[in-house]
């Protein structure tokens, strides 16, 4: 087995003890190109070989939802300028995501996983999604420990990877259009941005378990409060 897969099957070991018998939401949060799609994919896809194979004791059904489906409109994330505050202050619609995800999910019903596309700046109509009554649903994206969301979650994850290698990882996703120096100007909205949220909610130390994902090959789950 993979030094990866061993990490991650260990991960979801301790997913599986979250509000055992109901429905546990759990943050997967960590800054731009830290992992996390990525990570929730992979966790979900050895839930439904778990259920097979009883690595983890009881076997729970695991499903994803990204924080990426809730952008705000761009005249609105851009409305005060482009700079970090805006990225950190302006860039998700909150209230949609608790309207669509948070609510239903604790109500034991069908949830809307996202309601805008960034990429084309429209309203997407997403169908809905009935999740197992012992689900645990993965929310996975940037700025989850902020003050306003930090008590929705029956547990987190912190996906620990510094900026000079996150930085130069997330922005193979844009060729051409990003500098690999995380001081580089390119980088000052999404960098300066992560910086001020560091500064007011203090991420890592919120986190219940810890990820370290630089090397991908060898990640390490390296600390639970």
């Amino acid at each position: 087995m993979k030094p990866r897969t061993r990490v991650l099957i260990e991960l979801l070991a301790e997913l599986s003890t979250v509000r055992p018998g109901g429905r546990a939401l759990v943050a997967l949060d960590g800054v731009d190109g830290a992992g996390k799609t990525t990570i929730a994919r992979e966790l979900v896809d050895l839930a439904e070989e778990n259920a097979g194979n009883s690595w983890t004791a009881p076997a729970r059904p695991v499903a994803s939802v990204g924080i990426d489906g809730f952008h705000h409109p761009r005249a609105v994330r851009h409305a005060d300028g482009t700079g970090p505050e805006t990225f950190y202050r302006s860039s998700y619609d909150y209230n949609a995501f608790l309207e669509s995800v948070v609510g239903p999910f604790r109500r034991g019903e069908a949830i809307i996983p996202s309601s805008w596309d960034v990429d084309a700046d429209l309203p997407v109509e997403s169908q809905p999604r009935i999740l197992p009554s012992d689900c645990v649903l993965l929310v996975e994206g940037i700025f989850l420990h902020r003050p306003e969301l930090v008590d929705l979650w029956d547990a987190s994850v912190w996906i620990e990877v510094p900026f000079e290698v996150s930085v130069p990882r997330g922005n193979e996703r844009f060729p051409g259009r990003f500098d690999a120096d995380p001081e580089d100007r390119s980088n000052r909205r999404y960098v300066g941005g992560q910086r001020l949220y560091f500064a007011e909610a203090s991420p890592c130390e919120k986190a219940t378990w810890v990820l370290d994902n630089r090397d991908l090959e060898r990640p390490a789950l390296v600390h639970r409060i």
